[in-house]
């Protein structure tokens, strides 16, 4: 009976890692809905409105080009959301000081 016990664990504890993973899916900023937005936290309706409206003018090349055209964000605000499951085109922001050093 212990024997099989230890087996479970390892299988429990990865199917709570996949599980998890699929909960912080991320969401692209380049394609999602004025409500997806708004799930973000640290995004309310007027930085999403803001958003969008940069949007119009065509897809964010990058988050560099986001933070140039989209008022009220700085780097610090776009690690957070990030961090929360915002990408530029798949991709998570990387600080400057960490885009240096690779």
């Amino acid at each position: 009976m212990r024997t099989l016990n230890r087996l479970r664990l390892p299988g429990l504890a990865a199917l709570a890692l996949t599980l998890s993973s699929v909960c912080m899916a991320s969401t692209e900023l380049n394609d999602a809905t004025e409500a997806e937005l708004d799930s973000i936290k640290g995004l309310g309706p007027s930085s999403t409105a803001r958003i969008l409206k940069a949007r119009e003018q065509g897809p964010f090349k990058d988050w560099a080009d986001f933070l140039k055209r989209v008022k009220g964000f700085k780097a610090k605000g776009a690690e957070h959301l990030s961090g929360g499951g915002l990408t530029v085109n798949g991709a998570p922001f990387v600080p400057a000081k960490d885009a240096k050093a690779k």
